[in-house]
């Protein structure tokens, strides 16, 4: 699966992806304690954030696989589970309010080409 097509559980009119780059709004902020414990930043519902960087996580269960972004101004601890990444938060728990700019202007070029 690639990374940029991911978080589209939260779907608008015409449909949007999570992108490193992207403005994208929590929709989200309901964790368990088990995350609680574990993160020092956590987003807030309907709050504006930008994605720093993308990965994959680990799961609640411990298992690898989920679709993680990193957000501009969260910086987490590091994962014990190895190779040790940043904690981030599941992409669905976010819905792009605006592409990258190098995105924003493909898409320019190609309505008017």
């Amino acid at each position: 699966m690639e990374l940029g097509s991911v978080g589209k559980r939260h779907k608008t009119t015409r449909e949007k992806t999570v992108r490193a780059g992207s403005k994208v709004i929590c929709v989200d902020d309901r964790f368990p304690t088990e995350i609680i414990l574990f993160y020092n930043h956590l987003p807030i519902k309907d709050k504006v954030y930008v994605v720093r960087g993308m990965g994959v996580g680990v799961g609640l269960n411990g298992q690898e696989g989920e679709v993680v972004v990193y957000l501009e101004g969260l910086e987490n601890p590091c994962s014990t589970t190895p190779p040790h990444p940043e904690r981030g938060f599941h992409a669905d728990r976010f819905r792009e309010i605006e592409p990258p700019a190098e995105v924003e202007n493909e898409e320019l070029v190609e309505a008017t080409a």
